[in-house]
């Protein structure tokens, strides 16, 4: 008697959830329900539960980036402030008296976590973040496909066509292709050494602009090839650093040795 007592009360209840499942996700889970046993009635009540999870997610991914108001879903959640700092886990009534008094507005962050993460900002910040994004956007839409071109030559052309090369090379370069430069040494007694020296010489009348993909290397006896690319914002900002560096070295040394000289006399 017990025991279908306790069948009639497990039916009961999922029954209910079901029901709720399936208003939610406007799917028939209830006749579904009706037709299965108990065990396959939790496996499709898992399913349903996982399709709610992408939904939610889905969503999640889908809204854009912006204040949602004082419409806050969640009773607790984690609040970063306007300067980055974690003010923890708060109420969303201690949340929205804090927008109030420091005039802020609140963006989601993190949704999915539990308890979510949302940050206060102030309206500038929200503007600026906007368009920072839209800017990653329409640059990774234009973005396309790395190209790879490619130029081979003598190591003995003539001045006037290496620069006509360069000029290629550097055309490319501000494209952000990839360009594979292959090389025929006429003297092989010379040595990869020379080679090396030779792609140097080209990458040098580029500054702030190419870098080695791949390092020169000798492919086959009496020639040799590399790969250049364009250089990142951060290896520019190192190399204008180390430039820097250098020329701080030689103003040093330079007065250095002009008060040795001084001196001696």
């Amino acid at each position: 008697m017990a025991a279908l007592c306790l069948r009639k009360l497990i039916h009961q209840a999922t029954r209910n959830e079901t029901s709720c499942i399936s208003k939610y996700l406007d799917i028939p889970l209830v006749q579904t329900m009706q037709k299965t046993t108990f065990s396959q009635a939790l496996m499709v009540m898992a399913g349903a539960k996982r399709r709610l999870i992408r939904k939610e997610k889905k969503t999640n991914a889908q809204r854009p980036f912006g204040s949602i108001g004082r419409k806050i879903p969640q009773q607790i959640i984690h609040v970063i402030s306007e300067n980055g700092n974690s003010l923890g886990n708060m109420h969303r009534g201690d949340v929205i008296r804090l927008m109030n008094e420091r005039d802020l507005k609140l963006v989601p962050l993190c949704e999915n976590k539990d308890p979510p993460v949302y940050r206060l900002m102030t309206g500038k910040q929200i503007h600026e973040e906007q368009l920072k994004r839209r800017e990653k956007q329409k640059a990774s839409s234009k973005a396309g496909p790395v190209q790879l071109k490619e130029l081979t030559f003598s190591a003995a052309i003539a001045k006037h066509d290496l620069e006509t090369k360069i000029s290629q090379i550097q055309q490319w370069i501000d494209k952000k292709h990839h360009v594979r430069i292959s090389v025929q040494q006429r003297n092989v007694a010379d040595g990869p050494e020379k080679m090396l020296a030779f792609f140097d010489q080209i990458v040098k009348t580029m500054p702030e602009k190419a870098t080695y993909l791949s390092q020169p290397r000798v492919i086959k006896e009496g020639k040799s090839t590399c790969v250049l690319r364009h250089m990142s914002e951060k290896e520019v900002n190192e190399y204008r650093k180390m430039e820097k560096e250098k020329q701080t070295d030689i103003r040093n040394k330079e007065s250095g040795n002009e008060t040795e000289s001084s001196e001696l006399q």
